[in-house]
């Protein structure tokens, strides 16, 4: 008897690690009508960065509405506070912030030349200093002058003297626009993976003691946004015929190992 005990306490112990998993933790099904949950979103406001064309607005329906429970973000040519161009970048700082984890995002790119959507993530504290020192990472970026390229990257220090490196793969197997892709980040002390559509496309790992190469040890915030032109995706011009641009998110949705 007290072996059938012992042998029922290790097959239980040994089944228990075995199937620790991910539960879900975050996230947004979207599924109210209307603005986006300011509980879960703020907003960033303004011409923020790359030389980018767009003004970036604050809870404006024409910008940011979640409408058939998608979120969609919308860029549109219209005059507005000294720009020719509106859109909206949402940003979970402060209401979603994660160390480490499962990030799955089920979204559909814009065509359009000039386009330049993406779903990414910064540090909540800038604790090893400013970009890229405390890192960045992009779950998935587009460009519309590359109809059928996805981007997966991560950007850091680096120690080769130049104050930037990163480390990022791509793939044009699965053509973007036009559809629904889910993406996904995993995230772990000491490695970054990134899938799209359940296949695995690109991983980095590194010193997970050098902040310089590896500052993905803090903590993290979303960020889904639609840009317009800028210093990528404007690299062969826009197409404003293409205008409006919509970027639609079916869900977010955060899990970390239980």
């Amino acid at each position: 008897m007290k072996l059938f005990i012992l042998f029922l306490l290790v097959f239980c112990f040994t089944h228990q690690s075995y199937s620790q998993k991910y539960v879900k933790v975050w996230s947004d099904e979207f599924n109210t009508p209307g603005l986006p949950d300011t509980t879960k979103w703020d907003y960033e406001v303004g011409m923020v960065r790359n030389n980018e064309l767009q003004y970036y607005t604050s809870k404006r329906y024409e910008n940011a509405r979640i409408l058939d429970t998608t979120l969609i973000i919308e860029t549109r040519k219209e005059a507005y506070l000294g720009a020719s161009y509106t859109s909206a970048s949402l940003i979970s700082k402060f209401k979603g912030d994660w160390q480490y984890g499962k990030f799955e995002i089920r979204a559909k790119v814009p065509a359009g030349k000039g386009t330049w959507p993406a779903i990414w993530m910064l540090p909540s504290n800038e604790e090893y200093g400013f970009w890229p020192r405390s890192g960045e990472i992009d779950i998935m970026e587009y460009v519309g002058m590359n109809i059928n390229n996805l981007y997966f990257t991560a950007h850091f220090e680096g120690t080769n003297g130049t104050g930037h490196q990163s480390s990022g793969g791509q793939t044009s197997t699965i053509p973007p626009y036009g559809r629904f892709v889910t993406y996904t980040l995993i995230w772990t002390p000491t490695k970054l993976e990134w899938y799209a559509d359940g296949v695995k496309y690109w991983s980095y790992s590194a010193t997970p003691t050098d902040p310089r190469v590896w500052p993905f040890n803090k903590v993290f915030y979303m960020i889904l946004n639609l840009a317009y032109g800028g210093s990528w995706g404007g690299q062969q011009g826009v197409d404003d015929t293409k205008l409006p641009a919509r970027f639609y998110i079916d869900y977010v949705r955060v899990y970390q190992l239980n």
